[in-house]
């Protein structure tokens, strides 16, 4: 019996943190599922100060860590200066829930690109444009209206049929005044605010697991945003919460917006039902989407000494839409933007 070993942990452990403490700890970890340095803010709003690496063991003494998972390096970022000045767009993805609930919820996520607040976030059981305009339409009365959209080539967005890429509800963005900006094709990290954003998503769901029906999702969402928004400390905020920096937009939604007017002189004509337009006894494809608006003509001679016309760029509002060979009536898209895509010589 005198010659065994005995244990050498020390019988008290003085600086050992409080057993309430760990508790304190314990439950905001398993409620949130976040990790010591987002603890630590949310104990410090109570009061309690501790050292976020003494969070951290309390949480490996009790099991609660797992592997954690490093991100590369954005290549690219946006970061813009105020709020509504550029809103990020996109899907989560779908989540299968009972058919006899629908089949699939797929998050639409609304970002602020610069205070990272949550505008919106809807349960869909489709992508398709209808739902998607209410939500929309939702968001812009609770929070005015952006100056810009990012967002992908992917439905409801961008459409593979017409030559632009534009659809009836981009269309729709347009008449309120709002820059369309569409990330690279393949490059999803310029949408890198609102890819974190389903990330944290993603990991509440595993924490908390998944909603079983439709009606389900939509509330879980409606809770994840008000605890993201209002609860969650943000690193790229110094630890505020997206709701202390952003505030609405001060142009309103107009669910009827006036006729775009082009400048004096301009010439403007209103594409046909098959989105075609007409030009010296010639009709010419535009773009389907914006069938029966009035789009501005701009007749191009490439060379000054040319006493005919060699091309027309086609203007829809800010945005050229279209350039058109006029000797074989090819029509391409230009470089999208609010510019012509090159020097022209009228």
């Amino acid at each position: 019996m005198g010659s065994e070993e005995r244990s050498r942990c020390p019988l008290r452990s003085p600086h050992r943190t409080a057993s309430w403490k760990e508790d304190r700890v314990i439950e905001m970890r398993r409620r949130y599922g976040w990790g010591a340095r987002k603890l630590r803010e949310l104990l410090l709003r109570e009061g309690l100060t501790l050292p976020a690496i003494t969070i951290h063991r309390i949480l490996v003494r009790h099991g609660m860590i797992g592997e954690e998972k490093r991100d590369h390096a954005a290549v690219l970022r946006f970061e813009r200066s105020l709020c509504n000045e550029l809103w990020q767009v996109d899907f989560k993805g779908e989540y299968s829930i009972a058919q006899s609930s629908g089949g699939y919820c797929s998050p639409l996520s609304i970002l602020d690109d610069h205070s990272r607040y949550g505008v919106g976030l809807y349960g869909l059981s489709h992508p398709r444009g209808n739902a998607v305009q209410q939500c929309l339409v939702e968001s812009f009365e609770r929070h005015g209206v952006p100056e810009a959209i990012l967002m992908d080539h992917g439905t409801p967005w961008w459409s593979t049929t017409n030559h632009f890429g534009l659809t009836w509800l981009s269309v729709f963005l347009m008449k309120q005044g709002i820059e369309l900006l569409w990330s690279g094709v393949g490059h999803p990290q310029t949408q890198r605010k609102v890819e974190s954003f389903h990330r944290t998503l993603e990991e509440a769901v595993v924490h908390s697991g998944k909603p079983g029906n439709l009606t389900g999702w939509q509330n879980w969402l409606a809770e994840f945003r008000r605890i993201y928004n209002e609860i969650r400390p943000h690193e790229s905020l110094g630890m505020a919460v997206p709701a202390s920096t952003y505030s609405p937009s001060r142009k309103a939604y107009n669910p009827y917006p006036p006729v775009w007017e082009y400048e004096v002189g301009s010439l403007v004509k209103n594409l046909n039902s098959q989105g075609m337009v007409e030009y010296h006894g010639r009709r010419y494809f535009v773009c389907e989407s914006l069938a029966g608006e009035p789009v501005q003509i701009i007749p191009v001679r490439i060379e000054p000494e040319s006493k005919t016309e060699d091309l027309l760029l086609v203007r829809y509002r800010r945005t050229y839409v279209r350039e058109i060979e006029l000797a074989t009536g090819r029509s391409r898209p230009p470089a999208p933007g609010p510019h012509p895509p090159r020097i022209i010589n009228e």
